[in-house]
């Protein structure tokens, strides 16, 4: 087994408790934009139009994803304490919320500053597979993301005291660690095909990829099963993956279109 004893507190100074979970955010984001920045600029992406979309995207994504994690949870807790409902650094984070929220922000962007959507697309989801795997370290620090209780060889006991974990004395499925591989697997697959596809076939794949792994880690994650033996999780991986190929057909076919009449 492996005894993870960390406290969630990073350090304190005076009354405020810095979370590693919300350092690991932050470091995140800052390798996000260290990995996607070149490669946006590669693409035509001037500095000036990045700064604006990083600016809008990076707020609208934490706070869209909280509030699509508070949303599926009792509300008694937040409508008591309002401030919580934006207490990132309690853990809880729904990383679909962010999705919603960034594409408005990203389309919103790409029509104002007449740049290409698709571009911005791509851009975060280089940005996305990047950030999320910090996230995913703060999760296990956090002890937030777990999977049921295990004998196996690599379960995890969250000994601290401070964890979010239900117990301290028993192993758990290493939830946020599937998590973090798959990302890795992800990234890889995009930075390698990152100059060898059009425009949008990153954030296409990036979404599959994604929504896929969700569809997979959740087998073992300790959620509440809410229809046909599936999670609220894997029900809405279900639902982008058929979105998401139902919207990509309808703009490259778009794309075909005009390029034909372009030719005529």
């Amino acid at each position: 087994m492996v005894v993870i004893n960390i406290n969630p507190v990073a350090f304190s100074i005076g009354t405020l408790s810095i979370h590693w979970y919300g350092l690991m955010y932050a470091v995140g984001i800052a390798a996000g934009l260290l990995v996607a920045w070149p490669y946006a600029r590669s693409k035509g992406l001037t500095q000036s139009q990045m700064e604006t979309v990083v600016y809008w995207a990076v707020p609208a994504g934490l706070v869209g994803a909280r509030l699509y994690y508070v949303v599926q949870q009792p509300l008694g807790p937040y409508l008591a304490q309002p401030w919580r409902i934006l207490a990132f650094w309690e853990g809880g984070m729904a990383f679909y919320g962010a999705l919603f929220a960034v594409i408005i922000v990203l389309l919103v962007a790409g029509w104002r500053l007449k740049i290409s959507i698709l571009k911005l697309l791509d851009f975060a989801a280089l940005f996305a597979a990047v950030g999320q795997f910090f996230g995913r370290i703060g999760n296990f620090i956090n002890g937030d993301v777990i999977g049921y209780p295990t004998n196996l060889p690599w379960g995890v006991v969250y000994a601290n005291p401070n964890s979010f974990a239900p117990r301290n004395d028993i192993a758990y499925q290493p939830s946020a660690a599937y998590e973090a591989i798959t990302n890795i697997l992800l990234f890889g697959l995009l930075w390698w095909l990152r100059n060898k596809v059009k425009p949008g076939v990153l954030f296409f794949i990036y979404v599959l990829g994604y929504s896929l792994g969700q569809i997979i880690v959740f087998t073992w994650r300790d959620n509440e099963v809410v229809f046909l033996g599936l999670k609220q999780a894997q029900l809405t991986a279900i639902a982008v993956i058929i979105a998401a190929v139902i919207i990509f057909m309808a703009v490259f076919k778009y794309q075909r279109r005009s390029a034909a009449k372009i030719k005529q």
